[in-house]
């Protein structure tokens, strides 16, 4: 394949070499034609009138990108105060706000019940804190189906093996509390897992959850969760997740089910990769090449603290070369992409075929929106890095300034 972000136009014909000059490296870089069209592909995927979409603002809180999302209709997850704060600031209001929390204490519960925000908790005893906490309120909870997915064990959220949720046989347990604290149960939720191209799992879990449904009265919402996959794989053309029969077949499951219990309520799906993951890539620069041991390694100013996911997850992401001197001959080498930190696992791509790459290239890792920056670091005091956008008329400005070696010792007290 060819370079797939010049085949895409990418950039929209700005040289990335420009970009570099202007914000230096590391430098995210979202486009935000490709953001508008995830949420608007994502807006079409189902025909039933009552549904809604929660952006999961775990995998990007930038609020300039947080802002575009809001202009395309779509609601939030937040998983901290922090997360809700930050919601707010980007022009959301409370009620399109939705919190899922996790092992939290009564002070968060405390900060998304006084504002009014329906929020999920996933074990008896939150739902019991919850009740203490703010009683006569609404609340959702999250259930496990016993069926997971995901890309790697780190990523599945549901099953056997997983911290979250609450079990099938501690409904009515979740009953007595709800009466208890005087709780309105506003919606259950559910979460298999990450990045899923193929719907059958996912599926198959929203159909316990509507069996799990039926044994409560006052339920106005379900939501299914997300793990919605991108392709990773673009060199190697790896198929997209087919939209288009993923719908049809989550439409027969809803319009079957609804027909039998006569229920209308509001489907929620809550997808954070599919919206974001291609709309942003990262550069960096080549530093330093060494042949050691008969492999041959490029070192790059991306290190894990600024590219979290491959050491993360091992994750795979493509690798595409910018050269300062275009070669005449495309020579092709095996080689290990690696960063600047000191850590034996350093790695961004391990064993790649690239075109032979010199000093002072440019390196870009594709499908770095989603679960990168907001992962990032300042391990070994290394600044993470800007954040750019690449804007619909084709000019780019600034939306996430770089750090400064005095952020990252701001807080310190001497």
């Amino acid at each position: 394949m060819d370079n797939y972000l010049e085949s895409n136009n990418f950039f929209e014909n700005i040289d990335p070499f420009e970009l570099v000059k202007t914000y230096g490296t590391p430098v995210y870089v979202y486009s935000e034609k490709v953001l508008r069209q995830r949420c608007r592909d994502l807006k079409n995927l189902l025909k039933y009138p009552n549904f809604d979409i929660h952006y999961s603002v775990k995998t990007n809180n930038n609020l300039e990108l947080l802002k575009i999302i809001r202009d395309e209709d779509l609601s939030v997850d937040a998983m901290s105060p922090g997360e809700i704060y930050a919601c707010t600031l980007a022009g959301y209001s409370l009620d399109r706000i939705y919190s899922v929390s996790n092992n939290v204490s009564a002070d968060d519960m405390r900060y998304a019940g006084e504002r009014g925000i329906v929020t999920s908790v996933d074990s008896i005893m939150q739902l019991d804190l919850w009740g203490q906490v703010n009683p006569g309120t609404k609340v959702s909870v999250r259930f496990n189906p016993g069926v997971g997915a995901g890309h790697h064990e780190k990523v599945i959220t549901a099953g056997r093996n997983t911290k979250f949720g609450i079990s099938r046989a501690e409904i009515d347990d979740v009953k007595a509390l709800l009466k208890k604290y005087n709780l309105t149960l506003e919606g259950i939720n559910l979460h298999i897992g990450s990045l899923f191209l193929d719907h059958d799992a996912y599926l198959e879990a929203a159909g316990v959850l509507m069996e799990i449904s039926e044994q409560f009265e006052s339920i106005q919402f379900l939501d299914f969760g997300g793990g919605f996959g991108i392709p990773y794989q673009k060199h190697a053309e790896q198929p997209r997740l087919d939209l288009q029969k993923t719908g049809k077949a989550f439409d027969a499951l809803i319009e079957k089910w609804t027909k039998k219990t006569g229920w209308n309520g509001t489907i929620v799906i809550e997808p954070g990769r599919f919206v974001m993951a291609e709309c942003g890539v990262i550069l960096g620069t080549v530093n330093s090449i060494k042949t050691l041991y008969d492999k041959k390694y490029i070192g790059t100013d991306l290190g894990f603290n600024r590219m979290p996911r491959p050491v993360m997850y091992d994750a795979y992401h493509e690798v595409e070369v910018y050269h300062q001197n275009p070669p005449t001959q495309q020579e092709k080498e095996i080689v290990q992409v690696v960063g600047n930190i000191c850590e034996t696992g350093d790695y961004i791509a391990k064993d790649r075929e690239l075109p032979k790459v010199e000093q002072h290239d440019l390196i870009a890792v594709l499908d770095a929106g989603a679960y990168c920056y907001s992962m990032s670091s300042i391990y070994n005091l290394r600044e993470r890095p800007a954040e750019v956008l690449i804007m619909d008329d084709g000019t780019h400005r600034l939306i996430r300034k770089r750090d400064t070696l005095e952020d990252m010792v701001k807080n310190s007290i001497v």
